[in-house]
């Protein structure tokens, strides 16, 4: 396993051209877990839920079921493809306050697990793979 694109388990610096990828609300009210740190250190602004902030990408995973947070995580991969100077950071979004285990969240990003600007979590690798 490639563990250059394995997203560390626990972010406390960001390297120039690296994004945190995290769950939000689509309220952009990043008041616990991975978003209150992106948001405390990472420049997430309050009341963007969706797309680049900061130094940061969100993600929604609260309004709902994992298909509601599909096409999300599909535009996400999209901007990431399309942004391959910038290297992504995926946490475990959706697994933490939201509740999604990550047996649900990970095959969401089927897509992205040969994306060389996409560091995901060791346990949705080992999952997809």
């Amino acid at each position: 396993m490639n563990t250059e694109r394995i997203t560390p388990r626990f972010i406390d610096t960001l390297k120039e051209n690296e994004i945190f990828v995290f769950g939000s609300n689509l309220e952009g009210a990043h008041g616990g877990g991975a978003a209150r740190k992106a948001y405390r250190d990472f420049g997430a602004q309050w009341g963007v839920g969706v797309g680049m902030t900061g130094r940061c990408y969100a993600i929604p995973t609260m309004q709902g079921s994992v298909d509601t947070i599909k096409p999300y995580v599909d535009d996400f991969i999209d901007y990431a493809a399309a942004h391959p100077e910038l290297h992504f950071l995926v946490t475990r979004i959706g697994c933490g306050i939201a509740g999604f285990s990550d047996e649900e969240i990970a095959p969401l990003f089927q897509a992205a697990i040969e994306m060389k600007n996409v560091s995901l979590p060791s346990s949705f690798r080992e999952i997809i793979q």
